[in-house]
């Protein structure tokens, strides 16, 4: 257990900084490293919120549930929901009667999360050796069934462990596992500490329930189908053994980490909070950092395919930007976690985006978008949104491939978004 006061904050192999966390104050600290400051470089890698000066900085104003009391920019390396289930059962499993802080629980987060920011004293884990599926899927079904069905004495702590090694800096509700596989061998291994050229490294969204009659993976393989044929940006992304979603990592390219922020840990802007969320805002981000108009292009084209096709899901944290540590610049990072975000056996009304455009969430029109395509100088906009709508008479073909119920294709179908009235 760290009872340190502080901890380091590293990243590239530099100690930028120390954090702490005073939780009878409920004030969270930061200081830079002079050295590092006076280095110069990386100038750019907390454009926002951390002030570069050396003398210690307070907040106070990030206490909540998204969080935590950290720096956004720090909380983004937190588990979030699933993997934080895993991690609070895990952890009481060792000590039941003790109740972890988030800046204790970054130094289990250590050097396995998400991005390049890692977290020091550490708590050193055994390494995990090669990983089964199969056992990982038995373990998550018993984690997930254990308020009405199963205690913690049921699962061993080794299991837990491995668990929580390599699905809690995975964020989202769903089960995540992150794993390596080597590239000639294989071998699949825990991908929280290993970074290797010699791997492609996985973030694996895992399909539980067989007998489901709404297969989510699958059908985020299909929209990750149609996404690529729109144009827009994303890792590759493969289904395994028929059942699991599993996108490479853009996080780890080259053998390298990457240093990304969602658009909530660059801002301080509450996901859950509509205030904030908008399109707008999003393209203000991405012009205050600086990206290149072909990113703004990007955005777009994601905007209007999350219209179209209902991915309602699209709030402040599915999207990222990625630093380029050699440039000390920001780009748009590849898109992820585009998927149907309703659940099509049941019936919705009224159901409202996560991000507004135009300041409306729903019966969003043709203006309201090249609005903002106007504003930002977005080519061709209308022909963007043609080519995007042309693209739903793909989905069913896709699906059907895939073997998703007919019922469920139709209902995805049914739900869809036409900015042009369709002949």
């Amino acid at each position: 257990m760290a009872t340190d006061k502080l901890i380091e904050i590293v990243v590239f192999d530099i100690e930028i900084g120390k954090l702490g966390y005073d939780v009878n104050q409920r004030k969270c600290f930061f200081q830079y490293n002079p050295d590092f400051l006076d280095s110069g470089k990386y100038s750019r890698i907390f454009p926002y919120i951390f002030r570069r000066i050396k003398p210690v900085q307070v907040f106070t104003e990030f206490e909540g549930e998204t969080f935590k009391g950290l720096p956004p920019m720090i909380a983004d390396s937190l588990p979030d929901m699933f993997g934080n289930v895993i991690f609070q059962e895990w952890f009481s499993t060792i000590n039941k009667s003790f109740k972890i802080t988030p800046l204790e629980q970054l130094t289990y987060v250590a050097d396995r999360g998400m991005g390049a920011l890692e977290y020091r004293p550490t708590i050193l884990l055994p390494d995990t050796a090669k990983i089964e599926l199969k056992e990982i899927l038995e373990v998550l079904e018993k984690v997930l069934k254990l308020k009405d069905e199963t205690t913690s004495d049921d699962l061993s702590d080794l299991a837990l462990l491995n668990i929580f090694k390599i699905g809690t800096s995975a964020g989202g509700a769903r089960p995540k596992i992150l794993v390596s596989e080597h590239k000639e061998t294989g071998v699949i291994i825990a991908g929280d500490r290993q970074y290797s050229a010699e791997y492609n490294h996985y973030l694996i969204k895992l399909h539980l329930n067989e007998e489901s009659k709404y297969h989510q993976e699958k059908v985020e393989y299909a929209y990750y189908l149609l996404a690529t044929q729109a144009g827009i940006n994303m890792v590759p992304s493969k289904l395994i053994d028929d059942n699991h979603f599993a996108t490479l990592r853009y996080d780890r390219q080259n053998g390298e980490k990457q240093h990304v922020l969602t658009a909530c840990g660059l801002t301080g802007w509450d996901f859950k909070k509509p205030e904030n969320s908008s399109y707008e805002n999003l393209f203000k981000l991405a012009i205050s950092l600086e990206v290149p108009h072909k990113d703004l292009e990007q955005l777009f084209k994601r905007m209007i395919f999350n219209v179209v096709f209902r991915n309602i899901d699209d709030h402040l944290k599915n999207h990222s930007f990625i630093y380029n540590k050699e440039k000390n610049a920001w780009n748009l990072s590849p898109a992820y976690d585009i998927t149907y975000a309703l659940n099509p056996i049941f019936n919705y009304t009224d159901v409202s985006r996560a991000l507004s455009v135009n300041n409306k969430r729903q019966g969003i029109s043709t203006k309201d978008v090249l609005t903002i395509a106007e504003e930002y100088a977005i080519k061709n906009p209308k022909k963007i949104i043609e080519e995007i709508e042309q693209l739903t008479v793909k989905w069913s073909g896709i699906a059907a491939e895939l073997n998703i119920p007919g019922k469920i294709i139709s209902n995805i179908q049914n739900d869809f978004v036409f900015f042009n009235p369709r002949k």
